[in-house]
C-alpha cells in the first residue's frame, strides 16, 4: 500500500525516525515532526527522499499545535505519534517532600507522551479517510512500572482504548505499540550501564536487545489494510520481557 500520506510525530531521532525511513522507502510522503529543527533538517537529508519534510513545533503546547496545522497536510493516512521519552532523566530527583518538584516530574512526563499525542492526534482526526491508523509508541514500562513514565505510558494505552471507540465507526483504528529495551535511541541520555543492559537483555526470551526495525515493523503492520480489524490493542515488541495479556 503506497501513495499514502504519513505524519511521524517526533520523527527526527530513533524510532520515529526508523519508521519515517521505512514509509519513505516505500514511496509515500511522510511529514516528521519535532522540537528541535536542527535534528529535523538532519533526519530528513539523511532520509533523502523528496517526499519527505519536517514541521517543527512542541507537540506539547496547544497553542503550536494549532499554529501548525497549517502547515500538515490536509488529508493524513498515517499518524505515527512516536513524540515522547523518559523525561525524568532530564529533571533532578525530587527532595524528600518537595511536592512541588514531584509534581513537576510527573507533569513533565505526562505532557511528553500523553498530552502530545492526544493534542496532535485530535487535531489531525478530521483530516482522517477511512481506513486511517493512529499508531502511538507506548512502553513496556507501562506494563511493569515505573514511577511517572511508566504511569504516562499506561495513560497512553488507556487513551488509545477510548480513541478506538470512538473512530471505529470512522473506519480508523488505533494501536499503541509498546517496545522493551531498543538500541539506536536517544532514551537513556547515555546513562545505560552495561549491567543494566545485561540484565535487561537477560530477561527477554530472544536474549538480545531490540531494534527500531523490529518497533518499524509492527507498525508498519498496524499501518497496513491487513490490520482493519485489529484496533484499541497494545502490541508488545520486548523478546518476551514481558508477555501481553
Amino acid at each position: 500500500m503506497t501513495g499514502r500520506t504519513i505524519v511521524v510525530t517526533g520523527g527526527g531521532t530513533g524510532i520515529g525516525r526508523a519508521v519515517a525511513a521505512s514509509f519513505a522507502a516505500d514511496g509515500d510522503t511522510v511529514v516528521i515532526t519535532g522540537r528541535r529543527r536542527e535534528v529535523l533538517d538532519d533526519a530528513v537529508a539523511s532520509l533523502g527522499s523528496a517526499g519527505v519534510r519536517a514541521v517543527d513545533f512542541d507537540a506539547s503546547d496547544p497553542a503550536a499545535v494549532t499554529a501548525a496545522l497549517d502547515t500538515l497536510p490536509p488529508t493524513v493516512d498515517v499518524l505515527v505519534n512516536a513524540a515522547g521519552g523518559n523525561t525524568g532523566f532530564d529533571l533532578p530527583t525530587p527532595a524528600p517532600g518537595d511536592l512541588a518538584a514531584l509534581a513537576a516530574l510527573w507533569g513533565a512526563n505526562f505532557e511528553a507522551n500523553v498530552l502530545t499525542a492526544v493534542l496532535v492526534t485530535t487535531g489531525l482526526l478530521p483530516r482522517m479517510p477511512s481506513g486511517g491508523r493512529v499508531i502511538t509508541i507506548g512502553s513496556i514500562a507501562a506494563r511493569q512500572g515505573a514511577g511517572d513514565y511508566g504511569a504516562a505510558k499506561a495513560a497512553v494505552e488507556t487513551w488509545t482504548a477510548s480513541l478506538a471507540a470512538e473512530v471505529g465507526p470512522r473506519g480508523i483504528t488505533a494501536n499503541v505499540v509498546a517496545p522493551g529495551l531498543t538500541a539506536g535511541t536517544e532514551f537513556f541520555r547515555g546513562r545505560l550501564t552495561e549491567a543494566r543492559r545485561q540484565r535487561l537483555v537477560d530477561a527477554t526470551m530472544t536474549k538480545r536487545e531490540g531494534t527500531t526495525d523490529d518497533v518499524t515493523a509492527a507498525v508498519r503492520y498496524l499501518a497496513s489494510s491487513g490490520a482493519g480489524h485489529v484496533t484499541g490493542q497494545v502490541l508488545h515488541v520486548n523478546g518476551g520481557a514481558y508477555l501481553g495479556r
